[in-house]
C-alpha cells in the first residue's frame, strides 16, 4: 500500500507538468495569424499581386518611356529615356520577383487544390490560379527572354534552377492557358468570395483565357507559320464587347489604395506627354487627343523624347488617363486589344479580304468608348483618316491604331508589338542610335548573387528575344 501511495505520489507532478505544457502551447498559439490558409483566402493575393504589380508598376512605367508613349522628365524616367543605366541589375529586381512570388503563390494553390489535394473540390479558385500563372509566366519571359521555370518555384529544394529557352516555355504558357480553361469549364458550384475581377463569372474568366490566348499566338507571329490561325480560333471564344475586358477595377480614392500610375504620377511626376505620341495623333487629327493630354495654356505641350529638360510639372503636359485616374481600373486584356490582333491576324491569313477592316474598325470604336467618347466618333475616325492610311501599309497601320489605342496604361503590349514588329513604327529618340533601344530587360541583382551560374549573359541594347527574332543563349 504504500508503494502504490508513493508511486502516485511521483505521477502527480508529472500529470501537472504535462498538463502546463499543453495549456501553455494553446495559450502561445497566435490565432489571428494563420499558418495556412484556404485556397479561397489566397484568391486576393494572386489578382492583386498580378493587376498591381505585374501590369501596374515599372514594367509599363519603363515600356511607357522605351516606346515613347511617354517621355522621361524626372529622375529615373530621365536615365531610362536617356538610355543611362538601363542595363543594371537592380533596375527591375523587385519586378523579378514580385513575379515569382505570385507565381509561387499560385502553385501552392495548385497544389491545395490538385486531384489528391485537400482542397479537389475547388475548381474555380484552381482555374483562375492556372490562368494567372500563365499571365504571369507570360510577362516573365516576354520581357526578360531565357527564365528560371522548369526547376523554378521549389524553394529550397533547388536555390540555382536552370534557365529554360523561351521557345520551350511558349508552349507551358499555352498549356497552363488550357489546362484553366478545362478547369473552368469543369466548375460546378463556387464561392466569389475574393475575385475582384468577375466577382464570379466563370464564362467571363473563360473569355479572358483564350483573349491571352490569342495575344501569345500573335506574339509568335516571326516565328509561327499558323501563329495568325491559332489566334483567330481563340478569337472565336475571346472577348465579345467592353464589359468582357479583363481588368482590376477595385481601386479606392485613397493613398494606400489607389491607382499605380496616379500614385506613380501624384509622388514622382516623372513621365510627361511624349513628342513622337503627340504627332502621331495630330497627323491623324485624332479626337483622342483632348482625352489622353492635359492642356497647358490651352494648347498640349509635348516633351521632345531623349532630350527632354528635367521636369516635374508646369513645363510640358502630363497624360489625363493618369491625372484623373485615381480609381481607374488597371488594365490586363482589354476588348479593343482583341479586336486589333483579330484585325492583324485577319488581314495576315486573308489580306484581300474585307472582314480585317471590320475588326479594326471595332478595335477602333471599342477604344473610342473605352476612353469615354461616344462610337460614332471612333466610326468617323475610321472612315476619314485610317481607311486613306491602309493601302499598301495595312499591317503597319493596323499596329500604329493598336500603339495609339494602348496609351500609357497598356504601354508593355504597345512595347511587345514593336518588338515583334520594329517596322510599324518611326521611334524619335536619338539616343536610340548613340546608346541603342532597349530590347528586353537586365537580368535582377538577385540572380546576379544567387544563380550566376545559369544566368544567360546578354547585352540589352542588341540582344532580342526569341520571338522578336533574337538568338536563344
Amino acid at each position: 500500500m504504500k508503494k502504490i501511495k508513493f508511486l502516485f505520489l511521483a505521477i502527480i507532478p508529472l500529470l501537472f507538468t504535462a498538463c502546463s505544457e499543453e495549456i501553455m502551447d494553446e495559450i502561445n498559439e497566435e490565432k489571428n495569424n494563420a499558418l495556412t490558409m484556404s485556397s479561397q483566402s489566397m484568391l486576393p493575393d494572386i489578382i492583386v499581386k498580378s493587376a498591381f504589380e505585374t501590369a501596374g508598376t515599372d514594367i509599363g512605367w519603363y515600356a511607357t518611356v522605351y516606346i515613347e508613349h511617354s517621355a522621361g522628365t524626372w529622375a529615373q524616367s530621365v536615365d531610362a529615356d536617356k538610355r543611362i543605366g538601363q542595363a543594371s541589375a537592380t533596375l527591375f529586381n523587385n519586378n523579378w520577383n514580385n513575379l515569382y512570388d505570385v507565381m509561387n503563390t499560385c502553385k501552392v494553390i495548385l497544389d491545395k487544390t490538385a486531384p489528391d489535394g485537400p482542397e479537389a473540390d475547388n475548381l474555380f479558385v484552381r482555374g483562375i490560379a492556372q490562368v494567372l500563372t500563365a499571365y504571369n509566366l507570360g510577362v516573365t519571359t516576354d520581357m526578360w527572354g531565357e527564365i528560371p521555370w522548369t526547376e523554378a518555384l521549389n524553394g529550397s529544394d533547388n536555390l540555382q534552377p536552370v534557365y529554360d529557352k523561351q521557345s520551350a516555355i511558349y508552349p507551358d504558357i499555352f498549356k497552363w492557358l488550357d489546362d484553366g480553361i478545362a478547369t473552368l469549364e469543369s466548375v460546378t458550384t463556387f464561392s466569389t468570395a475574393g475575385d475582384y475581377i468577375y466577382s464570379g463569372d466563370v464564362d467571363a474568366w473563360i473569355k479572358a483565357a483564350y483573349s491571352l490566348k490569342a495575344r501569345h499566338w500573335m506574339r509568335l507571329s516571326n516565328v509561327e507559320t499558323n501563329a495568325s490561325a491559332n489566334a483567330l480560333t481563340a478569337i472565336a471564344n475571346g472577348f465579345v464587347e467592353n464589359t468582357d475586358n479583363f481588368i482590376f477595377d477595385s481601386y479606392e480614392a485613397t493613398a494606400i489604395g489607389e491607382n499605380p500610375w496616379y500614385q506613380f504620377m501624384n509622388d514622382r511626376s516623372h513621365l510627361s506627354v511624349s513628342q513622337s505620341m503627340y504627332d502621331l495623333m495630330d497627323a491623324r487629327t485624332d479626337p483622342r487627343i483632348g482625352v489622353y493630354f492635359e492642356l497647358l495654356e490651352g494648347v498640349v505641350v509635348p516633351a521632345p523624347n531623349g532630350t527632354a529638360e528635367q521636369s516635374q510639372g508646369g513645363i510640358y503636359s502630363w497624360s489625363l488617363l493618369t491625372i484623373n485616374g485615381q480609381t481607374t481600373g488597371t488594365p490586363i486584356m482589354t476588348n479593343h486589344e482583341l479586336r486589333f490582333i483579330e484585325a492583324e491576324a485577319l488581314f495576315r491569313t486573308d489580306p484581300a479580304g474585307a472582314a480585317w477592316q471590320a475588326a479594326l474598325q471595332s478595335a477602333i470604336e471599342a477604344n473610342f468608348v473605352f476612353h469615354g467618347l461616344v462610337l460614332a466618333d471612333g466610326t468617323d475616325y475610321f472612315n476619314n483618316e485610317v481607311v486613306p492610311l491602309l493601302a499598301g501599309n495595312e499591317v503597319n497601320e493596323i499596329l500604329t491604331q493598336k500603339y495609339l489605342a494602348l496609351y500609357e496604361h497598356e504601354a508593355a503590349e504597345a512595347y511587345n508589338d514593336y518588338r515583334r514588329v520594329p517596322a510599324f513604327l518611326t521611334l524619335d529618340n536619338p539616343n536610340n542610335t548613340t546608346t541603342g533601344f532597349v530590347w528586353r530587360f537586365p537580368y535582377p541583382t538577385s540572380e546576379e548573387s544567387s544563380n550566376s551560374a545559369n544566368m544567360p549573359v546578354v547585352d540589352v541594347y542588341s540582344d532580342k528575344t526569341w520571338w522578336a527574332g533574337g538568338s536563344e543563349f
